[in-house]
């Protein structure tokens, strides 16, 4: 019997997707615990805990059940200043968060990759989240979900100049190449948080604009 996830990990909490994800999961009725760690203390609440530091160095001693983990790391390699820092947090932190949640009893992983993920692209972002895919793939997850966005709108908390000019015309193509906002991606992993399924499915940004209304 499927039961509703009570107990839930999320990484990325203070992200554009993570903050409003968090939002959602704090306000849902059958969550009574829902485990943060974040670089930032985030606003106090009665079924958070909130452990602050490096996620890295936090992993190791988080503790207590969870069923259900939300990765929504990511970075940019700009903003990581490197393409080994960038692959640092989108792949191997990924994946060490993967691990950790599945030492504490998650069965289902929800991970926010992106749109053209692929480990044999000749971009090198694309295939650094197309290996990210593949690795967590391989973890072997009972039940395992890739949601690939497109363009990502939203007010960051820091200034993204190619998003910002990017942002108007992404509104308006076709299909899952058309932007989503943070908000309904956050609204569409909790919807997928609370289907019953085995193995791995991937979501393209499309499906997750329809899921997220």
């Amino acid at each position: 019997m499927y039961l509703t996830p009570q107990h839930i990990l999320l990484a990325g909490a203070t992200g554009l997707t993570g903050e409003h994800l968090l939002d959602r999961l704090l306000s849902e009725p059958t969550i009574n615990r829902v485990l943060a760690p974040s670089r930032r203390p985030l606003a106090e609440h009665a079924h958070l805990d909130n452990p602050v530091g490096e996620l890295a160095d936090l992993l190791p001693q988080l503790q207590g059940r969870v069923d259900a983990a939300f990765c929504c790391l990511g970075s940019t390699i700009k903003q990581a200043g490197s393409q080994e820092a960038f692959r640092a947090i989108d792949h191997d932190l990924v994946l060490a968060f993967a691990q950790r949640a599945r030492e504490l009893g998650a069965r289902h992983l929800l991970v926010i990759s992106a749109l053209g993920a692929d480990a044999k692209s000749g971009v090198f972002y694309n295939r650094v989240k197309g290996e990210m895919e593949q690795a967590l793939i391989a973890q072997d997850w009972p039940q395992l979900t890739i949601a690939r966005p497109s363009l990502l709108l939203g007010a960051r908390s820091e200034f993204r100049l190619g998003e910002q000019l990017a942002a108007p015309f992404m509104r308006w193509l076709p299909g899952k190449y058309r932007g989503i906002q943070a908000a309904a991606l956050a609204r569409a992993l909790w919807r997928l948080a609370l289907e019953e399924g085995d193995g791995v499915r991937i979501v393209e940004s499309d499906e997750l604009r329809r899921l997220g209304r």
